[in-house]
């Protein structure tokens, strides 16, 4: 009898924002019509995905009961010869026969980023993760990631035993470039100085990058910045505009936008600044530099792993993202001028000191 041949069972619960989601429709596009879908899904990511032909989906809510069983029919579904991969970054719950292949492009996940920033319940639901992550590592026959820096940071946190992980980056096919306007028109506005494309997670940094602004506008520089943070990031919205009010900032939030918009936000706009401490992938690098738009980001492995930025910083420094901004601005700080050592006494000598 001839053995039937395996199916790639693809799971991604949970994933219906950001780049994961950008990567998921991308996924969903490319799926080879030879090919039967079936897939575990998020609800709240149904009106916006086009499924391929022969697709047999289950549509996952947002709610515990509904992920457990999500657990338990992927289980049931999954036979020796198929292949499961697990894309929201987590493994399976139940032991599965067929063999599991894990898509990590979470670093919360990892346990490399710091929990404090998170509130409450976001910090216990990160802290059950990493527990999960780590309990049932042994249970992922293969990770995927997307840079060396993301393979390196895997195996280190997976431990002493090498770790089965293939490096394979993808993104969506960059848009076609707009048609060229005639020579005798005006080139289009620019509508932003500088966008930053981030929901408002801690790690994304929004904080450190306002105050950069803040200490730009007290040297008489106020450049535009558009964000783009959702209703789920209320208080950190809230925050920004009242910094924006108190110190004349010309911050603008956008709200979330779709991945289409996004990409027309690119061609209105100087530059991205990208003040993230770690990113798997950071998908909105490899957009700006797909649409020759220049990029500001933090002099870390997982930046340079995608592009080559115009101008670096220290993401942890304000003072370090307002150099780089006036470097890009044309209007460098200048450097201290050391005085002499007689300079030096003269003032310690002097009357008044």
């Amino acid at each position: 009898m001839t053995q039937q041949a395996g199916r790639l069972l693809l799971y991604a619960p949970n994933v219906h924002t950001g780049g994961g989601f950008v990567l998921l429709q991308a996924l969903l596009a490319a799926w080879p019509g030879d090919q039967p879908l079936v897939a575990w899904l998020d609800d709240r990511a149904r009106a916006r995905l086009t499924l391929p032909g022969r697709a047999e989906v289950v549509w996952v809510q947002a709610s515990a009961g509904s992920r457990l069983k999500a657990e338990f029919t992927l289980a049931a579904a999954a036979r020796k010869q198929d292949r499961v991969l697990c894309f929201h970054g987590l493994p399976p719950l139940r032991r599965l026969e067929a063999p599991v292949w894990l898509f990590q492009q979470n670093r919360n996940y990892l346990g490399q980023v710091p929990l404090a920033a998170f509130g409450f319940k976001t910090r216990q639901r990160l802290r059950f993760e990493q527990s999960i992550s780590r309990w049932l590592r042994h249970r992922v026959a293969r990770y995927w990631v997307q840079t060396p820096s993301m393979a390196r940071a895997v195996q280190a946190w997976y431990g002493p035993q090498e770790a089965d992980i293939r490096v394979l980056p993808f993104a969506p096919p960059a848009p076609p470039a707009p048609p060229a306007p005639p020579a005798s028109s005006a080139p289009a506005p620019r509508q932003w100085d500088f966008i930053y494309v981030a929901d408002g997670e801690a790690h994304k940094n929004h904080r450190t990058l306002v105050q950069a602004w803040v200490l730009l506008a007290a040297q008489g520089l106020r450049p535009s910045l558009a964000l783009t943070l959702s209703a789920r990031d209320a208080g950190l919205a809230a925050w920004v505009q009242s910094q924006a009010d108190e110190h004349g900032l010309r911050i603008t939030n956008l709200g979330p936008r779709s991945h289409e918009d996004v990409l027309a936000l690119y061609r209105c706009a100087g530059a991205l600044v990208f003040p993230s401490k770690g990113e798997s992938f950071g998908l909105p690098l490899i957009e700006a530099r797909q649409a020759g738009l220049p990029i500001l980001a933090g002099e870390l492995d997982f930046v340079r792993d995608v592009c080559a930025p115009a101008q670096t910083f220290d993401p942890a420094s304000a003072v370090s993202i307002a150099r780089a901004v006036r470097r890009f601005l044309g209007q460098p700080e200048p450097p201290l001028a050391p005085a002499l050592a007689a300079d030096f006494l003269q003032a310690l000598l002097a009357p008044d000191a």
